[in-house]
C-alpha cells in the first residue's frame, strides 16, 4: 500500500526555492556563483522594527498569542488599510498569518470544494496554482503575454469564468514580471467581476509600496466598492520592510471568511511569532521614509538590468512598474546551441546552461506558466548585477 498521500502527486516544490537551493549548493562546493532567483530585498531590516523585536524580547513578549495575531497588530493593519488603501475594516475582519503564502492558502482551503475553478493570470507566482490544488481546487490559467505587456485583458478574464469559477486571483505589482495595473485597467478588470457576482476576488499586493515612475498602486476593493464583500484584501512586511524571514502575513476581508481562515490556522500552525508580530507593528506603525529611499536603489537597478538584457540579441525585456522582478523574453534565443551542443529547446534548458556554464542562477519562465522567458530578481547589488547581466551578454553571444 502506498503510504504517502495521492495529494502529493498533484503539486511540484517550488521551482524559486530549487534554484536559490542550487545555487547555495554549487557556492558550497566552490563555484562562482550569482544567485538572482530569491525573491527578496538585500537590504537589512530597518533598525526601529529591529529594536521593537528587542523590546519585545526583553518585555517578557514570548507567550502563545490570540491564533491570528495580537490585537495591536490587527489595529496596526487596519489602520495601514484606511491610510494608504481608504479602505475600513475592524479587527475582527483581519487575519495574521506565517507569511502571505499561509494567509493565501488558509482562505484557499476554508472555501474550494473539488470542481471549484480558481482562475490565475500567467505569469503567476509559482504557489498559486499549486495550492489550489492541494485545497482540491482546479487552476484555471488565463494567459497575459508580453503583447500585452504582462496584464490581463478585460476580454481574456471573462473567457476563463464559468459557472465554476469560486476565485480571481489578482498580484499588482506582479511577480514575475513586475507589471502594475494602472487605475484604468483595474477597472476594466473589475467591471467583468461586476458582472459574475459569485466570483470572490484575492489580492495579493505584497508589492504594493515598490512602485515606480509614477505608477499609482491602487487593490480592486478600493476602486471597486461593491466588490469589498467578496474580495479578500492580502499583504505583508516581507517585501517593502525587507522582513522576509521574520514570517508576517496578513489579510482583511468578510468576517465570516475570516472566521473559517483562522479555524485552517488553529489546527495547523496556531499564531505566528510573537516576536515577529511585535516587530510589524512598528513597521506598520513607526517610520516608512526607507520605503522612497530603498525604492530609488531599485529603480536604478532596474534600470541597470533592463538595459544591458536589451542590448542582447534575441532577448527582449520590457521596463517593469513595479517589484523587483524583470521578465525578459527569450523567443529570439530558442533553438539555438551553446558551444558544448547543448541544444536552447525551453526556457528551461537555458536557465541550466546559463547557470552551468556562467554561474548565474535565474528562474525559467515555464515555472510561472508563460513560456520562453526567465525571471531575474534584481533585489541585489549593482556590482553583482553588472557581472551577472556581463555573464548573460558573453552566454548568449555565444550561441548559435
Amino acid at each position: 500500500m502506498e503510504f504517502l498521500s495521492t495529494t502529493l502527486a498533484r503539486v511540484k516544490p517550488s521551482p524559486t526555492i530549487a534554484v536559490t537551493t542550487k545555487a547555495g549548493e554549487l557556492k558550497a562546493a566552490g563555484r562562482d556563483v550569482i544567485g538572482l532567483g530569491a525573491g527578496e530585498p538585500d537590504f537589512d531590516t530597518p533598525q526601529n522594527i529591529k529594536d521593537a523585536a528587542v523590546a519585545a524580547i526583553h518585555d517578557g513578549k514570548t507567550k502563545y498569542t490570540a491564533v491570528d495575531g495580537i490585537p495591536e497588530l490587527k489595529t496596526a493593519i487596519c489602520d495601514k488599510l484606511q491610510r494608504d488603501n481608504g479602505l475600513s475594516y475592524l479587527p475582527s475582519q483581519v487575519s495574521v498569518g506565517t507569511g502571505g503564502k499561509q494567509i493565501l492558502y488558509n482562505a484557499l482551503m476554508a472555501t474550494l470544494n473539488p470542481g471549484d475553478e480558481v482562475v490565475i493570470p500567467a505569469p503567476y507566482w509559482v504557489s498559486y496554482p499549486d495550492m489550489v490544488l492541494l485545497a482540491g481546487g482546479k487552476p484555471v490559467v488565463a494567459a497575459a503575454t508580453l503583447e500585452q505587456d504582462f496584464k490581463l485583458t478585460p476580454e481574456a478574464l471573462e473567457a476563463a469564468i464559468t459557472p465554476k469559477t469560486k476565485w480571481f486571483i489578482f498580484n499588482s505589482p506582479s511577480n514575475p514580471t513586475g507589471a502594475g495595473y494602472s487605475r484604468d485597467e483595474l477597472k476594466a478588470l473589475t467591471d467583468v467581476l461586476l458582472r459574475h457576482p459569485h466570483v470572490w476576488v484575492m489580492t495579493d499586493d505584497m508589492y504594493e509600496h515598490l512602485a515606480y515612475d509614477g505608477f499609482t498602486f491602487c487593490t480592486p476593493a478600493e476602486l471597486e466598492p461593491a466588490l469589498y464583500d467578496r474580495t479578500l484584501t492580502v499583504n505583508g512586511v516581507s517585501k517593502a520592510y525587507a522582513m522576509t524571514g521574520w514570517r508576517i502575513g496578513y489579510a482583511a476581508g468578510p468576517e465570516h471568511l475570516i472566521a473559517a481562515m483562522r479555524k485552517i490556522q488553529s489546527q495547523s500552525t496556531s499564531n505566528p511569532c510573537t516576536i515577529s508580530q511585535w516587530a510589524a507593528v512598528e513597521a506598520l506603525n513607526g517610520t516608512q521614509d526607507y520605503i522612497a529611499t530603498n525604492n530609488a536603489l531599485f529603480v536604478r537597478r532596474r534600470n541597470l538590468v533592463v538595459s544591458m538584457l536589451n542590448d542582447i540579441d534575441g532577448v527582449v525585456c520590457p521596463t517593469p512598474e513595479g517589484a523587483f522582478y524583470v521578465y525578459p523574453s527569450i523567443a529570439g534565443l530558442i533553438g539555438k546551441k551553446t558551444p558544448a551542443g547543448t541544444v536552447i529547446d525551453t526556457d528551461e534548458s537555458f536557465a541550466t546552461a546559463l547557470l552551468e556554464d556562467t554561474g548565474v542562477a535565474v528562474v525559467f519562465g515555464a515555472a510561472f506558466g508563460l513560456s520562453p522567458n526567465f525571471r531575474i530578481s534584481y533585489a541585489t547589488s549593482d556590482d553583482l548585477l553588472k557581472e551577472a547581466c556581463t555573464r548573460l551578454q558573453a552566454f548568449c553571444s555565444s550561441l548559435t
